[in-house]
């Protein structure tokens, strides 16, 4: 503390490279924090049901696996079971493969679970009665300027028809709206249509359903109902798992691919980048500064108290651009996931992030200082001053 004001006058010598180093020490932290985020959603899902009130069931072998339909009586036996619906994967697209569109094969009593979806009761009746019925997002009609009457053709990306073929045509019958933006913004953005219809006209469902969703009666019971529910099926050709829907999407995603190998891939890129950048700057920083090194030995500094100067200009480098980008990803967090509708559920900055975070600053800092400080340790007085 007592040379801050050195280390600081050395940091800020040349105001825009600094300034320019900081913005990138600042990116590289901010897409740790918000990486970190969701690294640590992946890793707290499913820890626990207790707390939810909806969860879902789907096979635990495999989120493609199908499951029976004599689950659904089973399951609604279960104390503590207010109600249960199921739902079928689609995949739909509208008009080029790469529109992607939510789109479910759902059960009549669908949207019982699911209070956050107001839908006029003409609209659910319109439905239930319409054999090539759909429902769709407020959002997603909007997008693509349906209306209700609209007849609507999606291509399936995995199931045919009968005849084989993978284009169906849906009559829209109602809009979804979602009473709360904040938790249900997704349902905006769904394509439901009649399950009984999709059973029917694809020859490879045959009865059988994509996945459970069960209403509990006590959010505190829900870790004790999933257990119930994946008893039914212990030691059978389609054991279970019942989660929350929020570690279902996770296990879903972690099917897909490794997100902890993908985040970490990701930080190891942009910190190995980063260091080669902080690096260079302190090494230019310290070669311009060679004469006012040696005069510093000259007055009497010692070659590790120099050396000590650097690795300290280098380390609040890394400080402050790296608490800077944290701060930042602490606030844009909480943003994200409201403004996502409930599609992204990321828990703020803990802790063990901070200390994390504060260790790869120090770290790096005496990474990119070391060499530099080694050098002005070295440096020979006479031959600097000649130099100048």
């Amino acid at each position: 503390m007592k040379y801050l004001h050195l280390v600081w006058a050395s940091l800020f010598r040349r105001k825009t490279r600094t300034a320019l180093t900081l913005v990138s020490i600042i990116a590289a932290f901010l897409l740790f924090g918000l990486l970190d985020a969701v690294r640590t959603s992946f890793a707290q899902a499913g820890q626990s049901a207790n707390g939810a009130a909806r969860l879902q069931t789907g096979a635990k072998l495999s989120f493609i696996q199908l499951l029976p339909m004599s689950l659904q009586a089973q399951m609604t036996r279960i104390d503590g079971v207010k109600n249960v619906t199921f739902a079928n994967w689609f995949g739909g697209a509208y008009q080029d493969p790469h529109n992607q569109v939510f789109t479910f094969a759902v059960a009549p009593n669908y949207l019982d679970i699911y209070p956050e979806i107001s839908v006029s009761d003409a609209e659910r009746k319109a439905f239930a009665e319409t054999r090539t019925g759909a429902l769709v997002g407020e959002k997603l009609a909007q997008r693509y300027h349906w209306k209700i009457g609209d007849r609507v053709p999606l291509q399936s990306q995995i199931f045919p028809d009968r005849s084989g073929s993978k284009n169906w045509q849906f009559d829209i019958v109602g809009i979804l709206h979602s009473t709360d933006k904040k938790s249900s913004g997704f349902h905006d953005q769904m394509f439901l249509l009649n399950w009984k219809y999709f059973d029917d006209t694809t020859p490879y469902n045959q009865g059988q359903v994509g996945w459970y969703v069960t209403r509990v009666v006590d959010v505190n019971q829900a870790d004790r109902v999933a257990k119930a529910i994946d008893a039914l099926s212990v030691n059978s050709d389609h054991e279970t798992r019942t989660q929350t829907e929020q570690a279902a999407t996770a296990s879903w995603m972690k099917q897909l691919g490794d997100i902890g190998l993908i985040a970490g891939s990701i930080m190891g890129a942009v910190f190995f980048t980063l260091l080669l950048l902080a690096g260079n700057t302190m090494m230019q920083a310290v070669r311009e500064r060679t004469s006012e090194i040696a005069v510093l030995k000259t007055i009497g500094f010692s070659s590790r108290g120099v050396m000590a100067m650097v690795l300290a200009e280098s380390v609040l480098l890394l400080l402050l651009g790296g608490l800077a980008g944290l701060a930042l990803a602490s606030a844009i967090i909480p943003g994200l996931s409201a403004g996502s509708g409930g599609m992204l559920n990321l828990p703020a900055l803990g802790a063990g992030s901070w200390v994390l975070g504060l260790v790869l600053m120090a770290l790096i800092g005496v990474l990119v200082g070391a060499l530099p400080a080694w050098n002005a340790m070295r440096l020979n007085i006479v031959d600097a001053l000649a130099g100048r």
